[in-house]
């Protein structure tokens, strides 16, 4: 239980220390080239969800990561998943809404204004790709597919042996 707690507050410390690198050094709109037209520090001011989706819903987001938060933190109490493996990419999940929530809270003009520092800008195709995110965001979104794969291992496995279970004669004691 204790890497839970260890991995949350790493990612909220990597988060906020780059966010705190970003607003020491680059003004909002400021972008510097790390891989010219490849990949930039750009910084921005997010008031939207991961990746400046759903803009202007600031204080959805402020609840809807403290209940995330909560929920996963009670369901890993709580229920203490089969897979301790599990801890990690719910950790990250949780220690990256947390470092958004912060932003949230505290950064801007005023307290709870709900924007959020985004930075890393990827921007090789534009086409393609054209959100810029932050370390919390890659965190939450990278822990979501751990879980998600996760998960359909575990149905994919769980067919498996209901197929198995059928396929085996039926004896009668």
């Amino acid at each position: 239980m204790w890497i839970y707690f260890l991995i949350i507050a790493g990612v909220v410390l990597l988060d906020q220390l780059t966010k705190q690198i970003v607003l020491h050094t680059l003004e909002v709109g400021e972008s510097v080239a790390l891989i010219p037209n490849v990949f930039h520090f750009t910084h921005i001011k997010n008031d939207g969800a991961a990746f400046g989706m759903l803009d202007n819903a600031r204080w959805v987001f402020i609840v809807a990561s403290l209940i995330a938060v909560a929920a996963i933190t009670f369901y890993l109490v709580k229920f203490r998943p089969k897979n301790p493996w599990m801890y990690v990419p719910l950790a990250m999940i949780a220690g990256g809404g947390i470092g958004n929530r912060i932003d949230r809270l505290f950064y801007g003009e005023t307290f709870g204004n709900g924007l959020v520092v985004d930075f890393l800008d990827f921007c090789a195709f534009p086409d393609l790709w054209h959100w810029i995110f932050n370390v919390a965001d890659a965190f939450v979104v990278v822990g979501a597919g751990i879980v998600f794969v996760y998960l359909i291992g575990e149905i994919i496995k769980e067919g498996k042996e209901e197929k198995r279970k059928k396929a085996q004669p039926q004896t009668e004691a």
